[in-house]
């Protein structure tokens, strides 16, 4: 599955700047499991990271998901409502 980017296409009038902005949502929980499973889920997307799968997986699994959760969770801890994430 490939998702480049489109050809370009002129509309006879000066390009425009945009912003998206996205929220791929939060973990379940300030912890390392929980963020560990969030980002395995989104960083897992074949939208989100577009190299080869055999590469990213080793990445993600070799590095990113033995290094971030730990991290991660720390800094959520810090923000972290009783409700839950105020993300």
């Amino acid at each position: 599955m490939s998702f480049s980017t489109e050809p370009n296409y002129t509309h006879g009038t000066q390009a425009k700047t945009g912003v998206l902005l996205v929220n791929l949502g939060t973990p379940d929980a300030a912890t390392r499991p929980a963020v560990r499973r969030y980002l395995k889920e989104f960083l897992s997307d074949v939208r989100i990271v577009e190299i080869p799968r055999l590469v990213w997986w080793v990445i993600l699994n070799g590095i990113i998901l033995n290094v971030r959760p730990k991290k991660t969770a720390a800094k959520y801890a810090t923000i972290w409502m009783p409700e839950g994430s105020p993300l």
